[in-house]
């Protein structure tokens, strides 16, 4: 537990807790927090979820959740560049890697240059 969800209540965190790790809705999120039943229990669920603090923790979970994904992210996107089947994959997840890394290959642009030409053919 962090030092954020002591301030809140287990339903509150619950609540939390089931959104961030189910990606489901406040609805179903409520009911398995044990909020009332229907619709009373989606509107004290959405209630809680506007105040300060369950929106600092709901913060704090989300990052949590994201740095654990981004690792297991990164191990694959490795292991794709040296494992895959297909050079196409392995080729676009180097560039993914090298891209993150700081090396991206610089943008091709289409440079139109502006202005008039003459051009005087005689056949004397």
């Amino acid at each position: 537990m962090t030092d954020l969800s002591l301030s809140l209540t287990a339903k509150q965190v619950k609540l939390v807790d089931t959104l961030v790790a189910k990606g489901c809705s406040i609805k179903e999120a409520s009911q398995i927090a044990g909020y009332a039943e229907g619709e009373s229990g989606r509107v004290s669920a959405s209630k809680a979820l506007k105040t300060a603090k369950v929106q600092a923790y709901m913060q704090t979970a989300i990052s949590q959740t994201l740095g654990l994904g981004a690792t297991y992210a990164s191990h694959k996107l490795m292991s794709l560049s040296s494992g895959a089947r297909s050079e196409y994959v392995q080729l676009e997840a180097s560039r993914d890697i090298l891209d993150r890394a700081g090396f991206k290959a610089p943008d091709k642009h289409m440079h139109l240059h502006a202005g008039s030409i003459k051009v005087d053919i005689r056949l004397d």
